[in-house]
């Protein structure tokens, strides 16, 4: 990795460390050369020596070029399938859905590595409560963290010594880093790589397709108003203009349940009967109750069913609906997803209807072949 355009990750230096660095920590590498000499250094190598020099990091990016591209290669045949998670714009969840999907599967007993692309903003290490783990790096390469289930993780968020410092990177530094996440990673055996994306259908996504192209496919996040499924429809056609097949679409917070207990006057539960309950705007809505008197009614908050017409109109599978559950914003900050700490309530239910399609989808063995224009 002595070439890593992740050990650039301070933009006040314009050099990384060599051999070994990783976002900056220092795992036994010789340091950079520095290409500032004084006038007698100058002097005293010539510009032979120079020539040299430069002919001899053009030797050792090429020799790491080579070493990745094996790598890739390798990895192709050790993981089964490989799928990314996109949205057309932020604010839908995405994160959230790939780590809940990444966790179902692996509760599930399948080995999965789940790689957050997201350079400027990684999160997902926050979600799975890793965040303060060390990457360990040998012969290298970079080996992920551990999260819940076995769950293998990579994002940039592991390799920043300041949480609050902003990543200032060019295109051309930060696909650098997206290309070594994924040649330089011994991600091992896994049954899926889930690859999580910043929002909009720009240089991340297709430097993956180019770096992958024996991808399986995209899952779509959307959310049920219209201003999101605009954007969702852009990451359909972006995966068909790639031939990328889409495997499908997941509509998020797509309702709000509220739950209770209908009592009589003398607190005694009113059992198997149907009950009104007022929602917002004074709106009546009508619930029926159990035998213990237990009821409960969906609040459409973002509107309902926008995914799955668009999925529909755009001949593309629709995977599910998950919940608008507030206990997400709370796990994302404990570090603990919901699948973690309820994962037989109705989110993780909703999950598993989720992956249960999904994996019907990436067994369907659909043409994956790619068209980079």
């Amino acid at each position: 990795m002595s070439d890593s355009p992740i050990s650039h990750h301070d933009p006040t230096k314009e050099a990384g460390s060599k051999g070994g660095s990783v976002g900056g920590k220092d795992t036994g590498g010789d340091g950079a050369q520095d290409t500032v000499g004084s006038a007698e250094g100058e002097a005293a190598s010539g510009p032979t020596d120079e020539a040299t020099n430069q002919q001899k990091q053009q030797m050792e990016q090429q020799y790491q070029q080579m070493r990745r591209k094996m790598r890739v290669d390798q990895l192709r045949n050790m993981v089964k399938h490989k799928f990314m998670v996109l949205s057309g714009k932020g604010g839908v969840g995405k994160t959230t859905v790939a780590t809940g999907i990444a966790l179902s599967m692996a509760r599930a007993g399948k080995r999965i590595g789940l790689l957050d692309i997201d350079i400027t903003g990684p999160n997902v290490p926050k979600m799975l409560g890793v965040t303060d783990t060390d990457l360990h790096v040998e012969d290298g390469q970079i080996h992920p963290a551990i999260g819940p289930h076995g769950l293998k993780v990579i994002s940039m968020a592991f390799l920043i010594d300041d949480p609050d410092k902003p990543i200032i990177w060019r295109g051309p530094i930060k696909l650098g880093a997206i290309q070594q996440f994924i040649g330089d990673v011994a991600w091992g055996e896994l049954d899926a790589l889930i690859i999580d994306f910043p929002p909009g259908t720009s240089d991340e996504p297709l430097t993956v397709a180019q770096t992958l192209p024996e991808m399986d496919g995209v899952v779509i996040v959307t959310t049920p108003q219209e201003v999101a499924l605009l954007d969702a429809r852009k990451s359909i056609n972006f995966a068909k203009t790639l031939k990328l097949p889409v495997l499908g679409v997941v509509e998020n917070m797509s309702g709000y349940t509220l739950h209770g207990v209908a009592k009589d006057a003398n607190g005694e539960p009113i059992v198997d009967a149907q009950i009104e309950v007022k929602g917002p705007k004074d709106i009546m809505m009508k619930a029926e109750t159990d035998g213990d008197g237990a009821w409960n009614v969906t609040l459409d908050i973002f509107k309902r069913g926008g995914g799955e017409e668009s999925a529909i109109d755009m001949d593309v599978p629709f995977l599910g609906r998950l919940p608008f559950d507030p206990g997400f914003v709370t796990g994302g900050d404990d570090g603990v997803h919901r699948i973690i700490a309820e994962p037989d309530g109705p989110a993780g239910k909703a999950f598993e209807e989720v992956v249960t399609n999904l994996i019907e989808q990436l067994e369907a063995g659909e043409d994956t072949a790619i068209n980079i224009l």
